[in-house]
């Protein structure tokens, strides 16, 4: 088709219809355009019904129907051209702003609200002034009271001193397990064996009152207190380690030198 067939045929499709039927043939919608060229959708609208005296001046409708075409790969400076004439702009390119969509009314708060806002920013100033006025009055405007003095704690009671050997010599013997511990009690180095065994955590063995010199072996004296009568004399020795020939009877316990607490509590005799 030549070029005079085509200026016929444009003059039975306005120029409006022209753009909408190249961005159809996009597959363009009006959003498209509109997140393109920033033009209001209501306003490409115009453009496509020709709406001219609907758009904010002809100026304007120039230059949206520009962009438009441009968007959508038309000749945007001839159809610019075509409009100008049609609407009869001034012949200068006038540079169209970005347009930008008017506020909501309904979205704008109401005149009573923003007097409340003012009125409780007045209020908040006030109180915060005041408040700094009379942390700047000096110290003699604050009365700080003073505390009462603390009571002294009371003295925690002294730990009752530890028996002589001689004593308690003659005193019952036992041993409590704070760990599994495997031991030998014999009537004294070499001699007759009293007890072998192990005893688990909790386990009490009460040495024979009949037994003359009762000594130990054992690998694990960290795990084994020695009772005497009623008074815990703690760990045999503080790790573990094999020791030997180590008297049972009361005054020999006692006078070794402590290495621990109290044991826990334990059950009856076996």
């Amino acid at each position: 088709m030549s070029d005079q067939d085509d200026n016929q045929a444009n003059e039975f499709v306005t120029l409006g219809e022209r753009l909408r039927l190249a961005r159809e043939a996009k597959g363009m919608s009006l959003d498209d355009v509109a997140s393109r060229t920033r033009i209001p959708i209501r306003h490409l609208q115009n453009i496509e019904r020709e709406d001219w005296d609907a758009l904010p001046a002809a100026t304007y409708a120039v230059g949206f129907t520009r962009n438009y075409a441009n968007a959508i790969g038309l000749d945007g400076a001839a159809l610019a051209r075509e409009l100008r004439d049609r609407i009869g702009t001034p012949t200068h390119r006038a540079a169209a702003p970005v347009y930008y969509e008017a506020a909501d009314p309904a979205r704008v708060p109401p005149r009573w609200l923003a007097l409340i806002a003012v009125v409780l920013a007045v209020v908040l100033i006030g109180g915060y002034l005041m408040w700094r006025s009379s942390l700047d009055s000096g110290p003699e405007a604050i009365t700080v009271a003073e505390a009462p003095p603390e009571a002294p704690a009371p003295a925690a009671p002294a730990a009752p001193a530890p028996a002589s050997p001689q004593a308690l010599a003659g005193q019952p013997v036992s041993l409590v397990a704070t760990g599994e511990v495997w031991l030998r009690i014999t009537e004294g180095p070499g001699g007759a064996v009293i007890y072998s065994g192990s005893l688990a955590a909790g386990n009490r063995y009460q040495i024979p009152p009949t037994a003359q010199r009762p000594t130990l072996r054992t690998g694990r004296p960290q795990n084994l207190h020695a009772n005497v009568g009623a008074q815990d004399l703690g760990p045999l020795e503080a790790s573990e380690h094999t020791v030997d020939n180590v008297s049972l009877r009361a005054e020999d316990l006692a006078a070794r030198p402590r290495v621990g607490g109290p044991a826990p509590a334990t059950p009856p005799a076996q």
